[in-house]
C-alpha cells in the first residue's frame, strides 16, 4: 500500500483520544489525549515496566488496532485498516528493532539483514544496489565483522545480534524506526555506542527514530523525551 500526501505529513505520529484494551470487560491499558512524533525526530519514550510502553508500540506498528480514537501513522489511521492491510503497512514504513531481536536463528547475518525486502517489494524498491552489498554495508556502519557475515546468527552472542537486528531495521530506508527495548542486556557503554550508531543511520536514511526504555540513563542522548506515565491515564498499566 501506498500513502497518500506523505510529502505534507509534519508529524509522523499522531495519536488523539485513544483507548486499548486487551479484552472487552478488562479496563483499559491505554488511553492517551494527544500524542505527537514530529518527523525525522529522535523520541525517547521511557517509564518503568509495567507502564505500557510495548503496547503503544504494538499499536503504531499495528500490530494491535486501539478500540476508541485514532492513530495516525505516517498521515494513516491504522484504526481504520484491517489487519491484512496494517500487516502491509508495517512492512512497508516501519522498521522494528524488537526486545528479544526476532532474528531467525538458522539463517546467516546477511538472509537475516534482507528478509524486509523480501517481505516488501517497496522497501526493495529503495534499495538501489545488490541486496546482500546494501546489507553488508549496513553491517559494517553498526561495526560488526565481516568474518561473521555468513554464519548463522544463533552462533552470534548478544551484542551482535543487536547489531543485525538494527541493520535488518534499516534495511531498504523505512520511515521509522521503532526500537523496544533493545539494549537491555548491553552494559553502559555498549549501549551508548549502540544508539549513538543507530541514530547516525536513522539521520542519514532521513528517519523518525522511536525508542523505548525503562532505563533513565539513556535519555540524555535523546533531543526529546516523554514520560509515558504522564500522558497514559489508564488506571491499569500492563
Amino acid at each position: 500500500m501506498t500513502i497518500s500526501n506523505n510529502q505534507q505529513v509534519t508529524n509522523v505520529v499522531d495519536l488523539n483520544n485513544v483507548s486499548f484494551s486487551w479484552s472487552k470487560d478488562a479496563e483499559p491499558t491505554l488511553e492517551i489525549k494527544h500524542l505527537s512524533i514530529p518527523k525525522a525526530h529522535h523520541t525517547f519514550i521511557k517509564g518503568p515496566s509495567g507502564c505500557g510502553k510495548s503496547t503503544l508500540l504494538s499499536l503504531l506498528t499495528g500490530i494491535n488496532s486501539a478500540q476508541q480514537g485514532q492513530v495516525e501513522v505516517l498521515g494513516t489511521d491504522l484504526t481504520q485498516l484491517s489487519s491484512r492491510h496494517r500487516d502491509r503497512f508495517r512492512a512497508d514504513y516501519i522498521g522494528y528493532i524488537f526486545q528479544q531481536f526476532n532474528l531467525l536463528p538458522y539463517l546467516s547475518v546477511v538472509e537475516n539483514v534482507v528478509l524486509p525486502c523480501q517481505f516488501s517489494s517497496l522497501r526493495k524498491k529503495n534499495v538501489t544496489t545488490n541486496l546482500d552489498d546494501k546489507a553488508k554495508e549496513l553491517l559494517d556502519r553498526l561495526h560488526l565483522s565481516k568474518t561473521l557475515l555468513n554464519k548463522p546468527v544463533i552462533e552470534l552472542s548478544i551484542g551482535q545480534q543487536q547489531r543485525v537486528a538494527a541493520a535488518r531495521a534499516l534495511m531498504g530506508d523505512p520511515k521509522i524506526i521503532i526500537a523496544d527495548e533493545p539494549t537491555s542486556a548491553l552494559d553502559f557503554d555498549n549501549r551508548t555506542a549502540f544508539i549513538e550508531l543507530l541514530m547516525d543511520q536513522a539521520t542519514q536514511a532521513e528517519a523518525t527514530l522511536v525508542f523505548v526504555s525503562h532505563d533513565p540513563t539513556l535519555e540524555p542522548l535523546f533531543k526529546r523525551s516523554i514520560q509515558l506515565q504522564e500522558i497514559n491515564t489508564a488506571g491499569g498499566h500492563l
